[in-house]
């Protein structure tokens, strides 16, 4: 599993940029996925993919300890499609 800590270091041996810097630009392009995500654009890095936000339905759902019935109310949820470039890539792996 790649982690964080990891992703930033292998792009700065990469790219030749310093850990902080790269770090800082790792932060910052990840914070505009997310704020733009949440506010209902869509992001798109052709190539690799699409984020973005659907409404996920109101439904019942069941307590796992209980089994009683709950209501679970309508959500906003992210969503990724990975791009053609990216499913090809892993699939020839």
């Amino acid at each position: 599993m790649l982690v964080k800590s990891s992703l930033i270091r292998q792009v700065a041996e990469e790219t030749g940029a310093s850990i902080e810097m790269t770090k800082k630009v790792i932060d910052a392009s990840l914070n505009t996925i997310v704020e733009n995500v949440s506010k209902g654009k869509k992001v798109s890095i052709a190539g690799f993919g699409n984020f973005y936000a659907t409404k996920r339905a109101a439904r019942k759902g069941r307590n796992p300890r209980t089994g009683e019935e709950i209501d679970i109310s309508e959500a906003n949820v992210p969503r990724f499609k990975a791009g053609k470039a990216f499913k090809e890539s892993v699939l020839n792996k």
